[in-house]
């Protein structure tokens, strides 16, 4: 994208993981569209497979959602997320490797370490934790 960063979008009333994945997309369409562009379908795909993955990790695992904001960039959309707990994923520092595939659950870090980059994760002053993500973006091929 040619454009400067946008400002942060913090979606004030998201409280899960399809209102954060609507955020997200509208902000991106928004940003590309008023350039005259399309954003690549497959990756407006792994920013929501991303999205989902952190907002109910946060719900889940984070003691609740305590925050959502996004914001265009040059190579793509970031995408933060602030939970409640101090605790750090331990697959968070993780090589993306997928668990056995006997396992039920676990498969969400991997895919998030996979599929997006820059990923940082820092403790919150008053408590909780923030996971930034930077999710590539690509313009869609000309039809």
């Amino acid at each position: 994208m040619n454009a400067a960063p946008t400002q942060w979008s913090p979606a004030a009333h998201v409280d899960s993981a399809a209102g954060a994945r609507a955020h997200a997309e509208a902000v991106v369409r928004a940003r590309w569209e008023s350039d005259g562009r399309t954003p690549h379908p497959q990756d407006m795909i792994d920013l929501s497979l991303v999205v989902s993955e952190l907002v109910t990790n946060a719900i889940r695992h984070g003691a609740g959602l305590a925050g959502f904001e996004t914001r265009t960039t040059e190579e793509g959309v970031r995408v933060l997320v602030h939970d409640h707990s101090d605790v750090v994923p331990e697959a968070a520092t993780g090589s993306g490797t997928l668990p056995p595939a006997d396992r039920i659950s676990g498969y969400g870090w991997p895919l998030v370490i996979r599929l997006a980059r820059d990923i940082d994760i820092r403790r919150r002053a008053g408590g909780g934790k923030t996971i930034s993500v930077l999710v590539p973006l690509r313009e869609a091929p000309a039809s």
